[in-house]
């Protein structure tokens, strides 16, 4: 049976590589999602995952004024993300920051990440918290920075969240993505207060076993 629903699916495993930081990702192609990287039992970027951030993408368009110019992506992955942002907003400046070389190549290879996006290979809290890099402030700013299924504690700091709030432009806006199914959906619930205290106003946006916070 298994075998059967293989053949409708038309899934395929193109590549297996090993990452010091993501253990084993898997680049995948099926009919349903197109090509993906699986990574620690979850899609990292295209497939589901890319459905979640066009949802939610989707919702910062109809609430932001004024287009997007400047964007930044921490958790750039595969650059799914970014493919949404160029799709959205033609002619945005996007720059990605991620800590694995190796997903970060899985993308230009599979997943069409574009060279004129701007990679840093770093770490997301030093770029924001230490201003590693950076050199000016953005109207969109996402926040997907998952190691396998687990959101790192010091991307729950305040500090890191003012960090945040200091690189965006005064009428720009920030998503979060954070999933919610199981014990997840307290941690997440729990994560929005934080959110609350930072920013002028949080909304949610649901898309498949996730939510995305959007903030103002």
């Amino acid at each position: 049976m298994m075998d059967l629903l293989l053949f409708f699916s038309g899934r395929r495993v193109l590549v297996e590589v090993e990452s010091k930081l993501n253990g084993k990702l898997t680049v995948v192609r099926d009919l349903p999602w197109g090509t993906y990287i699986m990574g620690g039992g979850l899609t990292q970027s295209g497939g589901v995952a890319q459905k979640v951030w066009k949802d939610s993408l989707g919702e910062v368009l109809k609430r932001k004024r004024g287009g997007v110019k400047e964007a930044v992506i921490l958790g750039l992955g595969g650059g799914s993300i970014a493919g949404l942002i160029e799709r959205f907003w033609t002619g945005a400046k996007i720059t990605g920051v991620d800590i694995d070389p190796v997903i970060v190549d899985l993308g230009k290879k599979y997943l069409g990440l574009r060279r004129d996006v701007e990679v840093i290979l770093g770490d997301a809290y030093g770029f924001v918290v230490k201003k590693e890099k950076l050199t000016r402030q953005y109207d969109l700013i996402c926040i997907d920075t998952y190691v396998k299924d687990e959101f790192p504690k010091k991307f729950e700091k305040e500090k890191f969240l003012k960090g945040v709030k200091e690189i965006l432009k005064k009428d720009g806006v920030v998503v979060f993505n954070r999933l919610y199914y199981g014990e997840k959906i307290k941690e997440a619930n729990e994560f929005e207060k934080k959110l609350e205290k930072i920013f002028d106003r949080v909304e949610r946006v649901y898309s498949e076993a996730n939510v995305m916070f959007i903030c103002f």
